[in-house]
């Protein structure tokens, strides 16, 4: 073995794998991007009051023109559904929600895109092995939560009933 050798080996030996990683994070914080989180929020609370003020307005009107209020919510929530949807398939949500963050994610609208857009991104895979196996990629953990935690409180809210 050459002299080298030895004192690359020597080196690699006395630089831990820890240390490595330390000096890796320490070098790419300094290109990471800061977020705003004051202006994020903002922009959150208003794009997602946004969708909510004319969700309630819309319901408002279709109640004034003689539908129950509950079928006035049905009907808003149903399309919301179908403009998150229709916006998805055009790619005009993501540009929507990379602006508004959560603001636009979390309510019924960012479930409507988590459905579609697994769907439109595996469609040349075909019906059943890329849309019917891929639409509920990202969809199908928040349902089984959603439901297994609903399942939980109503037996809890059940057991507390027969007490």
């Amino acid at each position: 073995m050459s002299e080298d050798t030895k004192d690359f080996q020597d080196i690699n030996k006395a630089v831990s794998k820890e240390d490595v990683a330390k000096a890796y994070g320490k070098y790419s914080e300094q290109f990471t991007p800061k977020p705003n989180y004051l202006a994020n929020c903002l922009k959150a609370f208003l794009v997602g009051g946004g969708v909510c003020t004319a969700a309630y307005f819309a319901a408002g009107r279709l109640a004034a023109a003689g539908l129950s209020q509950r079928n006035a919510e049905t009907y808003v929530t149903i399309g919301l559904v179908m403009i998150a949807q229709l916006l998805t398939g055009i790619g005009i949500f993501d540009k929507i929600a990379k602006f508004a963050g959560a603001g636009v994610i979390v309510p019924i609208t960012g479930f409507a895109n988590s459905m579609v857009a697994p769907a439109i991104e595996y469609k040349k895979e075909g019906w059943v092995l890329g849309i019917g196996a891929k639409m509920f990629s990202v969809a199908g953990p928040v349902l089984v939560c959603g439901i297994g935690s609903a399942t939980v409180v109503g037996l809890i809210k059940w057991i507390i009933g027969l007490l």
